[in-house]
């Protein structure tokens, strides 16, 4: 019998400074210069999701009946006159995301059990569709908030669990899709790009040293981790090609930011016109938008005085008339913004097509009942994207459909070849 082959020791130094350089890379997968590809055939396809984490008053927000001879609850009843653009769907959830407010960072991930101990979240939806499609706009995704706490809540999140923080500011995002920087400024990221380049190259060599002295099983974790850093390369490449690529000329001027944040819907109006603007300039393809409620003050209703207390202290109304009567106001509103983006997105051409055709808009929440901090039924609308749309797609509300599976059929009407993402079981019956 051969004696089994036995890695030669090594340093702890050694191992720490390859660790370092492994922590400091992102997560890549499926990754290619957009410059070299061939010329697009198909029409672009957009995702926009947007999340309220308090959710809305279940009991006007649903419709009693199903179908598409439903008729409008209160809360919908706005939107009559778009009704044929959207499609309800009640009986929803992600299955073991509970907890209450402990669910809201898992709505694009589905990552079970966020109040259980050592919890670690996993890839959302829109990075796993950037990590799949690759990068074939300067930014394969834009993470938006609205009153947003950066540093503990976001819809995006990383394959290793980690964080994605929102830019909450409209100035700010659009000078990054619009304002080219200085020569000197240019020239400074590229010499940055440059500098990792080289990173990668040291890297490299260190790895093809250390790869004769490891064993099989480490040799092929090790080729799985070389692969990975040549995507790391191209991405890098792709970077390099964006920065010295012109950026697209503005139609408008700079807005101005809102920073008060009793008026949470001007900002969240405002947010939802930066997000139309970033898909007509093709500055990306996928945008995520969390409205967070949770960190709102007393807010400003139009039309009429501030609320009486803060978002999160409404919406624990325990049947109080007067709290009630404010958030179906502010649930009101809020579909009045999701009436105009749809009718914006619809009068918006793109070659022969409306814009709204080419723009899947999933609005959502991870709180059935914030009162009851009930994380299942969900309230989910989804409106465009080419969908033969005007129903009340209903699943039981006892034993709830797992939303992944939406999020499935979403993943391959944009292209992404996949049958699977979180929890899911399969694609979404009923939505064709």
């Amino acid at each position: 019998m051969n004696a089994p082959h036995i890695a030669k020791p090594l340093s702890r130094r050694r191992l720490l400074r390859s660790a370092g350089v492994t922590l400091a890379l992102p997560m890549l997968e499926c990754l290619r210069p957009v410059f070299g590809r061939a010329a697009q055939v198909k029409p672009p396809q957009r995702l926009l999701i947007i999340s309220n984490n308090l959710g809305f008053l279940p009991k006007p927000f649903f419709p009693k009946n199903t179908g598409r001879d439903y008729e409008l609850s209160p809360t919908l009843s706005g939107l009559s006159d778009v009704r044929n653009e959207f499609t309800l769907f009640s009986g929803m959830s992600h299955p073991d995301v509970n907890g209450g407010h402990s669910a809201e960072n898992c709505f694009l991930t589905a990552a079970r059990g966020p109040t259980k101990s050592g919890f670690r979240n996993q890839i959302s939806l829109d990075q796993y569709i950037a990590e799949k499609l690759g990068q074939q706009t300067r930014y394969p995704t834009l993470n938006l908030g609205v009153n947003i706490d950066k540093a503990n809540r976001s819809l995006s999140w990383t394959r290793d669990g980690v964080l994605l923080p929102a830019e909450d500011s409209a100035p700010a995002l659009f000078r990054r899709m619009f304002v080219q920087g200085d020569p000197a400024a240019v020239k400074k990221q590229l010499q940055q790009l440059d500098e990792r380049g080289s990173i990668l190259d040291t890297l490299m060599d260190q790895t093809k040293r250390l790869s004769r002295d490891l064993g099989s099983t480490d040799r092929a974790r090790l080729d799985q981790y070389l692969t990975s850093v040549r995507e790391v390369e191209e991405r890098l490449l792709t970077a390099r090609e964006w920065e010295l690529k012109p950026k697209p000329v503005a139609t408008q001027p700079e807005p101005k930011d809102i920073q008060d944040k009793k008026l949470i819907f001007e900002k969240f109006d405002l947010m939802l016109s930066m997000a139309q603007l970033a898909f007509e300039s093709d500055s990306t393809r996928i945008v995520t938008l969390m409205v967070d409620a949770f960190a709102t003050p007393a807010f400003h209703l139009p039309g009429a005085d501030n609320t009486t207390e803060g978002y999160h202290g409404l919406s624990h109304h325990g049947q109080s008339e007067e709290k009630v009567r404010q958030l179906a106001e502010a649930d009101r509103e809020q579909m009045r913004l999701f009436k105009k983006l749809i009718q914006t997105l619809a009068a918006k051409r793109e070659d022969e097509a409306r814009l709204l055709d080419r723009t899947m808009v999933l609005f959502g929440s991870n709180m059935g009942d914030a009162n009851t901090h009930d994380n299942y039924n969900l309230p989910i609308l989804l409106a465009g994207g080419g969908f033969k749309h005007g129903q009340h797609l209903a699943f039981k509300r006892d034993n709830n459909l797992p939303l992944s599976n939406l999020f499935v059929s979403l993943l391959q009407h944009l292209g992404v070849e996949s049958n699977n993402f979180g929890s899911s079981t399969g694609t979404l019956t009923g939505l064709t």
